[in-house]
């Protein structure tokens, strides 16, 4: 697969996956977001699965929110309706700035690509928080391939400068 943005800096991720059932052997909507990460020369420098549960899901993001050496957080799973689904409560509240074109963008995607009037289900999200892009995709592997390829990776770097300007300005 062909990097499909300029990777003139060094980009480090760390994937989340929320599920009640899911296991390092089973996840394979993480696994698919490590896979084209890393594809793509971003390193993956944590990787948990925790229970659908909002303490369990902010702990997480919240311990990687304090590693400088990450520049994004990608969570998978939890994001659709069912009363179990609750990655946008535990994760938004940590948002600095919400980014609601991603949300916008990945539910038109899923609309005229994917899976037709079954995307306003979707609570796709994305904000920023202590200089880190934050996505929450959901777990289908056809949802994390599209939200990756068609958005994620072609602005990743992009999103990673425009958050580290202020670092740049201080050098």
């Amino acid at each position: 697969m062909s990097e499909l943005f300029e990777l003139d800096q060094k980009i480090c991720i760390a994937v989340l996956t929320v599920s009640d059932t899911r296991t390092p052997e089973t996840d394979t909507g993480g696994a698919l977001v490590k896979t084209l990460a890393e594809a793509n020369g971003i390193e993956v420098a944590g990787y948990r699965i925790v229970k659908d549960d909002v303490a369990a899901i902010k702990r997480a993001v919240a311990e990687w929110l304090e590693k400088a050496e990450l520049d994004a957080i990608i969570s998978t799973g939890g994001t659709g309706i069912a009363k179990r689904d609750v990655s946008i409560e535990a994760i938004e509240p940590l948002f600095e700035k919400e980014i609601p074109g991603f949300g916008e963008l990945f539910r038109f995607l899923s609309f005229t690509e994917d899976i037709g009037t079954r995307a306003l289900l979707s609570r796709a999200s994305a904000g920023v928080a202590s200089d880190k892009a934050i996505f929450v995709l959901p777990g289908s592997r056809g949802a994390v391939k599209l939200a990756m390829e068609r958005l994620v990776l072609p602005e990743l770097a992009h999103i990673t400068f425009e958050l580290g300007k202020h670092r740049q300005a201080r050098s």
